[in-house]
């Protein structure tokens, strides 16, 4: 992103990016409780609960054990609240840098996996042609797009299930590949393309036409 602050926390219309993406979370009330994982020595987090904690206190709890991986923090997330769930309540993980999420897409995905056994995630089939290059970025061929599609969050999974599975797969870019890896099929739930990851600058241009109307409160 080129900028020192962290990436969940820079500006979007006003509000920090973390705060957008908790809010949305926050309006679903079948969420039970919401975890934030951060690093050790986050230097940022106390002053935002202050001025954006509001109502959200009681359903949030905060966890330091953020690690060096996407799998390490979940996986230690997880062992930081396992205890207080049953093993077949569920999991669901979502990026702070997915701020534009919606509500109502959150509140489908739930209604898609209510009868579910394993667990699954939002996901975009591919629209685009996709190259595959060779070591001087030259085109070596075109990949057929025919059943690929682009993994979103939030991705939900029992919480017995996905510790495992995140404990035996440390390497896994995302729970549904730590999941793949235990011999299970995670369902596919079609999500949406303005449900963007802030990865790039041009990123939080976007983000804020999107979450440009009215204002975040939590």
């Amino acid at each position: 992103m080129g900028d020192s602050l962290p990436k969940q926390y820079l500006d979007i219309n006003g509000i920090p990016m973390i705060i957008h993406t908790l809010s949305a979370m926050a309006k679903v009330v079948r969420i039970e409780r919401i975890v934030v994982v951060i690093a050790a020595d986050d230097a940022y987090w106390d002053s935002l609960l202050q001025r954006y904690g509001g109502s959200i206190r009681h359903r949030l709890s905060v966890h330091r054990v953020g690690g060096k991986t996407r799998a390490a923090s979940v996986l230690n997330g997880l062992g930081a609240v396992t205890a207080e769930f049953a093993k077949d309540d569920w999991a669901l993980v979502h990026d702070a840098a997915r701020p534009c999420i919606r509500t109502e897409l959150i509140e489908q995905f739930l209604d898609e996996l209510e009868d579910e056994a394993v667990g699954g995630l939002l996901a975009l089939p591919m629209a685009d042609t996709l190259k595959r290059s060779s070591v001087d970025q030259r085109v070596e061929t075109t990949v057929d797009r025919q059943a690929l599609w682009r993994a979103q969050t939030p991705q939900m999974f029992g919480i017995e299930m996905l510790f495992r599975a995140l404990a035996a797969a440390p390497t896994a870019t995302d729970e549904a590949q730590a999941i793949e890896m235990l011999g299970y099929q995670p369902k596919l739930v079609i999500g949406e393309s303005v449900n963007l990851k802030v990865t790039y600058a041009t990123d939080i241009k976007l983000a804020q036409i999107l979450l440009m109307e009215g204002g975040v409160g939590i």
